[in-house]
């Protein structure tokens, strides 16, 4: 029997609920995503706006101490220091069609009806076909729209107005050059810049070069009350990472032997506690020698309430028999301090 409208809708709005769980990146993709996975997480809600996200920073303070004696005068100050970010939010969108014909090709005919009139009860076999169907469009929507969103949260808006600017907006590879980020000049508020540590040598890996530099500026980092939480490193410098482990014999007992057989590899690496993931879209991004430490309480997503992987179902045209699905997101990336984010790269 033929499937109505309504029943198509039924159907693909519970594949789609499948695919795309409310809040979460899912794990069904092709190429691990630990920034996309992270900042979903952290997203954060806010009611709308004209045109962008702003917060309230500060970076500079006047009131000080005065000693005094007898009637000596004492000043006072009016401090006027708080700066506004702002970061615009954006509409983003992903969608699948598929059409009349291409059921027919599956033995799936449709009742075109969206009064009720002729209903008619699908069976199991014809449901179990359109679920099939769909789930192979809904599974190339769901990938595509999380490597879009992954490209997008990694880099910095230049590729396309009309979407996000992301983590390499903020987390800049030369934070004392004249520009200005979300709004406020970073060359002229010291303050208000990411740190940096560019073309480390990595050529004699038993002097732990870039281990030892990391450890100088990760105590940097701490100084105004950053905790690293998510450090993402390409190919390449996780390579040199562990041959700078390898060089001192950092192997822990499991790495030596176990259930009598030896197993040469090194554990995943950690650095103050917080495991070094390998992110494949650096070296997409021609960034396998380039590493990432953020502060994900200083850095996340904000989304317009309700409208975090909201689903659609647009109506047909009345000229055209083609069923559209589709999913947006409307909101945008933040960065309320910068000077607890870090970009390492070796040479």
């Amino acid at each position: 029997m033929p499937f109505t409208v309504e029943q198509i809708e039924n159907i693909s709005n519970a594949a789609i609920e499948f695919h795309f769980q409310r809040g979460t990146v899912t794990s069904q993709t092709l190429q691990d995503k630990p920034l996309l996975d992270a900042m979903m997480k952290k997203s954060k809600n806010f009611p709308g706006g004209k045109d962008n996200i702003t917060v309230r920073v500060k970076g500079e303070y006047e009131t000080t101490i005065q000693g005094f004696e007898n009637d000596d005068t004492v000043t006072y100050g009016n401090p006027a220091n708080i700066k506004k970010a702002a970061y615009p939010w954006k509409l983003i969108h992903a969608g699948i069609k598929f059409t009349k014909h291409e059921l027919l090709q599956d033995g799936i005919r449709v009742t075109d009806s969206s009064d009720g009139s002729s209903t008619a009860v699908a069976s199991d076999a014809e449901k179990i076909a359109l679920a099939n169907i769909l789930d192979d469009k809904l599974e190339d929507m769901q990938e595509g729209t999380d490597r879009g969103m992954n490209d997008m949260f990694w880099r910095d808006g230049t590729q396309d107005p009309k979407v996000v600017p992301g983590v390499m907006s903020f987390v800049v590879d030369d934070p004392t050059a004249a520009q200005v980020v979300g709004g406020i000049d970073q060359n002229a508020n010291t303050w208000w810049r990411n740190r940096a540590r560019l073309g480390m040598t990595a050529t004699t890996a038993a002097d732990q070069n870039v281990v030892q530099l990391m450890q100088k500026d990760w105590r940097q980092l701490r100084r105004y009350g950053g905790k690293p939480n998510l450090v993402l490193a390409g190919s390449d410098f996780l390579d040199w990472f562990e041959k700078e482990l390898r060089a001192k014999g950092n192997y822990t007992l499991e790495g030596w032997a176990k259930d009598g057989k030896i197993d040469a590899s090194v554990a995943d690496v950690m650095f103050k506690g917080v495991e070094l993931q390998y992110d494949p879209t650096l070296d997409d991004l021609g960034r396998a020698k380039y590493c990432y430490a953020l502060d994900t309480r200083h850095i996340f997503p904000m989304v317009i309430e309700g409208e975090n992987m909201q689903k659609h179902n647009p109506a047909r045209p009345e000229d055209k028999y083609v069923f559209y699905k589709a999913v947006t997101w409307v909101g945008g990336l933040v960065c309320n301090r910068r000077n607890v984010h870090q970009v390492f790269s070796i040479a």
